[in-house]
C-alpha cells in the first residue's frame, strides 16, 4: 500500500497538580485554543476539548508518526508555561503528573464528543 490510513481516536485526560480548580473561565477557552494549536501543529486533529476547573478532556484522531507520550508532554509543558507566562493564577502552575488515554471506534466518537461537551 503505498499510502499510510488511520482512525485513531484518542481521549485524553488529565488533572491540575493536587485537582486545584484554578483553570478559570475567563482564559479557559485561550487555554484550549492554546492547546488546539499545540495537537495541530503536531499533525493530528483536534475533534473536541472541554473539562472542569481542576482537569481537561480533549479527543483527537491521532497521526501515528508520533507517540501519545511525546504529545501529551508537549502539551502539557508547553501549557503549563504558557499559563505561568500570563501568570491566569497565583503561583506556579503545573499539570499533574500523569494521564488517562483511551481509544476509541469510529462508532462511539459521537458519544465521546457529547460526553466532552456535557
Amino acid at each position: 500500500m503505498a499510502n499510510t490510513y488511520s482512525q485513531i481516536y484518542i481521549q485524553f485526560v488529565f488533572s491540575v497538580k493536587y485537582r486545584d480548580a484554578v483553570i478559570m473561565p475567563v482564559w479557559k477557552d485561550e487555554l484550549y485554543k492554546y492547546v488546539t494549536g499545540i495537537v495541530k501543529n503536531n499533525g493530528h486533529l483536534m475533534i473536541s476539548i472541554n473539562g472542569m476547573p481542576d482537569h481537561i478532556h480533549i479527543l483527537i484522531g491521532m497521526n501515528p508518526k508520533q507517540s501519545v507520550s511525546t504529545l501529551l508532554q508537549d502539551i502539557k509543558g508547553s501549557s503549563s508555561k504558557w499559563i505561568n507566562e500570563r501568570k491566569f493564577v497565583k503561583g506556579k502552575f503545573e499539570w499533574q503528573e500523569g494521564y488517562g488515554a483511551f481509544s476509541y471506534s469510529q462508532t462511539q466518537v459521537k458519544e465521546v464528543i457529547a460526553y466532552i461537551e456535557d
